[in-house]
């Protein structure tokens, strides 16, 4: 019954929650160097990490790539309880 409370205060129009799934996972595989995914998301010290990895090291697009591909191979919930309500940062 929380839940529901919770869902309900949340989302007042009772319509579902936005996904971001297939775009972040489309920015991460095109755009993974810069951070884009992780911003968009809303992890801007992740992003931030990403962008120094990928211009001072340039393994940030190596971890893009995996990180695109493990977002759009999750299911829709399975994405939208890890990164968006369980806020992981990093794969």
């Amino acid at each position: 019954m929380e839940n529901t409370k919770h869902e309900a205060w949340n989302n007042p129009q009772g319509t579902a929650p936005e996904n971001k799934k297939v775009v972040a996972g489309i920015l991460a595989i095109l755009l993974g160097a810069l951070g884009i995914h992780k911003f968009y998301l809303g992890y801007t010290k992740e992003g931030v990490i990403q962008l120094i990895l990928g211009f001072v090291f340039g393994i940030g697009g190596v971890i893009g790539i995996i990180e695109g591909v493990l977002y759009l191979t999750k299911t829709d919930e399975e994405f939208y309880q890890t990164y968006q309500v369980g806020y992981k940062g990093w794969f």
